[in-house]
């Protein structure tokens, strides 16, 4: 936390700009060994922007044209000092210029070693820091928005409600068993259950977000199967709006597994072509039928297509039997070539999931396939304007640890146990609640979280 640190802040390449950033207390006397005001004035302002040129005094001379601001802390995103210098985006430039800085006394920042400062700092908590991951690697508007909501504490604010009324709790409990005989309110065991059940309803909300949380933030994987011609590539086609897959009247065509990401509604979706599944002695559609095999056993949604124009055969039924216990919908393409086969009879194949009819060449039936994505997302449990989700794993684990020992605590409570042993519990539901925002954290932890940065952040 004492050394100064600087590393390039904007993606590796050619770009108009790339920025190096500088933290620490070392930082205005760098910027001012290295860089030359075109004004001639050497009073530097904080946050005001200057003009004029990095200079290599004992080498190279005039390294490039920059603009140059320095920032005094605490007001500043690590609440240090900072530096920020926009050098034109030449890898060589940014090089040339962070081996200036290196060489005047700061040294290499680590990955999210920036944003590790603002939490030790004070100026975020931790579950704001995490955040700032999900707004650089958000694919929509949608995950974006509630990345931008964790950033600006909505969720911190719902984790310190909880971990204040556990706190109240537990001031309650300790009281009553440290102080048996002073002239305190005695906890009665029915308000003891009361509030234990409130309190575990408030992280019973916040974790039935959880799902939608995590699929708006990580994408869904969804494995279109079927057999070979029934119109796998014409539903890819479709909803990304582009012909990305060849699409033949040849059974075969599509031989390996096709991978694109799009967005439908707001939701990062990660669509995989498959080939089809038949039984061939080809060896090169052989292993790409082993690749649709792996794709959907890591698929969660597989969308299995069927040629409603003729007969089921036994190849739909191989692909059926594989559906059990997934999550799973039917679409019965080219149905304005009539139907050769009716629901009951794809149901008794495939269970009790969903069936569309679709024209997929005519682009009819996309839009009810997108609707049903969508429902799947948010399960009519979420509302769409929902804000403030739990969309980390950690957060995930950390609150059904929480609940986890509240319902230990509740049942000890309905058996009238002694306070100490309902105490022991609350106490574990308290911190794990305090890790989400760091208050409990240990240092171990810190490290996994802000390993997982990139440089310059």
């Amino acid at each position: 936390m004492e050394d100064t640190i600087a590393a390039v802040a904007t993606p590796y390449g050619e770009g108009g700009i790339g920025i190096i950033r500088i933290s620490g207390e070392n930082s205005l006397n760098i910027l001012k060994d290295i860089f030359e005001p075109a004004s001639g004035s050497r009073e530097y302002v904080s946050r005001h922007m200057m003009y004029g040129k990095v200079v290599d005094a004992c080498g190279e001379g005039v390294i490039d044209e920059v603009l140059a601001v320095y920032m005094k802390g605490p007001k500043t995103y690590t609440a240090e000092d900072v530096v920020e210098i926009d050098c034109h985006g030449s890898v060589v430039s940014l090089r040339k210029t962070l081996e200036l800085i290196l060489r005047r006394g700061a040294r290499m920042a680590e990955p999210g070693e920036f944003t590790k400062r603002a939490f030790l700092n004070g100026r975020l908590d931790l579950s704001q820091a995490e955040a700032v991951i999900d707004v650089v690697k958000a694919r929509t508007d949608r995950s974006f928005d509630v990345a931008m909501s964790q950033l600006e504490g909505g969720l911190s604010e719902k984790t310190k409600a909880i971990r204040k009324a556990l706190l109240d709790l537990l001031v309650d409990i300790t009281v009553n068993i440290d102080y048996p005989d002073e002239d305190i309110e005695e906890i009665t065991y029915e308000r003891l259950e009361e509030n234990i059940s409130l309190i575990g309803e408030m992280i019973e909300k916040l974790l039935s977000t959880a799902s939608t949380g995590r699929m708006i933030r990580e994408g869904i994987r969804i494995a279109i199967v079927g057999k070979p011609n029934v119109g796998k590539s014409s539903l890819m086609n479709g909803i990304l709006g582009e012909s990305r897959a060849i699409v033949t009247d040849i059974p075969g065509t599509t031989r390996d597994t096709i991978e694109e990401a799009v967005s439908v509604r707001n939701i990062p979706v990660y669509l995989v072509d498959t080939a089809g599944i038949r039984n061939t002695a080809d060896r090169v559609e052989m292993l790409g039928i082993e690749r649709s095999k792996e794709a959907f056993n890591n698929a969660d949604l597989v969308i299995f297509i069927t040629d409603g124009s003729i007969p089921l055969s036994d190849e739909d039924r191989d692909i059926a039997a594989l559906l059990k216990g997934r999550k799973a919908l039917a679409v019965v393409n080219k149905n304005d070539l009539g139907r050769a086969f009716d629901d009951d009879e794809l149901t008794a194949m495939t269970g009790d999931i969903e069936i569309i009819e679709t024209a997929l060449l005519q682009g009819n039936g996309i839009e009810r396939i997108e609707d049903f994505i969508e429902d799947m997302v948010y399960g009519g449990k979420v509302s769409q304007r929902e804000s403030v989700m739990v969309n980390n794993v950690r957060h995930i684990g950390l609150l059904n640890r929480a609940k986890d020992s509240l319902s230990d605590a509740l049942d000890m409570t309905k058996r009238g146990e002694a306070l100490d042993f309902i105490e022991v519990d609350v106490r574990d539901a308290y911190d794990a609640v305090g890790e989400i925002t760091g208050e409990t954290v240990t240092e171990d932890i810190i490290d996994e979280v802000f390993s997982r940065f990139c440089l310059g952040k």
